[in-house]
């Protein structure tokens, strides 16, 4: 009885769990598009532009790597942090202080070295269960999207 009752709770939270990745995907495919639509109106791709459809292909990219492996990298966040923030500075550097400026560029600094620390301590120390091979499969995965 215990077993059928926790049975069905999993079932219900992966049904949650995969609606809620697909509305992702479809929101970000729908912005991904209005965007494009709107580059070509404008006629004209900007360094912002590109860093935003970079940004929605890193979303994908997640929801993607989630849907095949199971698992969702931290990683994945800090890369799009890092993104966001360096479309931050292009848009507004113009407009930013000197103490902005820095603090914004100090973020990306952190950000990439706690890329750098989780990214050495997986390889270095893996989770017991986790396999090496997984995490390979999962960053092939990742370059290919």
């Amino acid at each position: 009885m215990k077993a059928s009752i926790k049975d069905f709770n999993h079932g219900i939270l992966n049904i949650v769990e995969n609606i809620g990745l697909l509305v992702i995907g479809i929101a970000t495919v729908v912005a991904m598009s209005s965007e494009v639509i709107n580059m070509v109106k404008a006629l004209q791709v900007t360094l912002s532009d590109l860093l935003l459809l970079f940004l929605y292909l890193e979303v994908l990219a997640m929801v993607g790597l989630y849907y095949h492996s199971g698992k969702l990298p931290v990683r994945f966040p800090l890369y799009i942090a890092m993104v966001a923030l360096a479309r931050y500075l292009i848009l507004d550097m113009k407009a930013m202080d000197n103490w902005r400026m820095l603090a914004a560029t100090g973020s990306i600094l952190m950000l990439t070295i706690a890329v750098f620390l989780i990214r050495y301590g997986h390889v270095k120390f893996p989770y017991p269960g986790d396999d090496v091979s997984d995490l390979k499969e999962a960053e092939h995965y990742r370059k290919k999207s």
